[in-house]
């Protein structure tokens, strides 16, 4: 069943992380199903930790941004945002390079939550880190009053 409140494209996607932590992260959509977004990331001097292994803070922000981009494909953007209310991860195979691979797909998309399922796999495709992602949608006009 086809999740996606509106047509849209992994190269539209792309372009809206252009230029900010995504981007500079070296993270990038790759494939849109039916109801699921994945992404890669790379591991490198940008993603590792002091010791040589992908930074676990570095798997939560592709878990996030993967839960964060496929709630928002999922509503009427013209009324409602979605943002990250809770995150957690399990971190569960450490990765010295290459790239690791996210999969987001939800648990749960309710009118004011969403719950994402994110699962982030090495080449081998050996899990690395499962997370779930929980996303509070909100009236677009609530979050455009908000004093930040």
């Amino acid at each position: 069943m086809r999740i996606w409140h509106h047509p849209v494209t992994l190269e539209q996607i792309n372009q809206l992380n252009s230029g900010c932590a995504v981007s500079h992260l070296g993270i990038e959509c790759m494939e849109l199903g039916d109801d699921y977004l994945t992404a890669r990331m790379p591991v490198d001097a940008r993603t590792r930790q002091p010791f040589g292994l992908l930074h676990g803070g570095c798997s939560m922000v592709l878990a996030e941004t993967l839960a964060s981009v496929a709630s928002v494909c999922t509503v009427d953007t013209s009324q409602f945002l979605c943002v990250g209310q809770e995150i957690n991860a399990n971190h569960v195979r450490a990765v010295r390079d290459g790239w690791v691979t996210g999969t987001a797909r939800p648990a749960h998309l309710g009118r004011t939550s969403q719950v994402w399922e994110v699962r982030i796999v090495n080449e081998q495709d050996k899990l690395v880190c499962i997370s779930r992602v929980t996303m509070a949608v909100v009236p677009r006009a609530a979050l455009e009053k908000t004093d930040a």
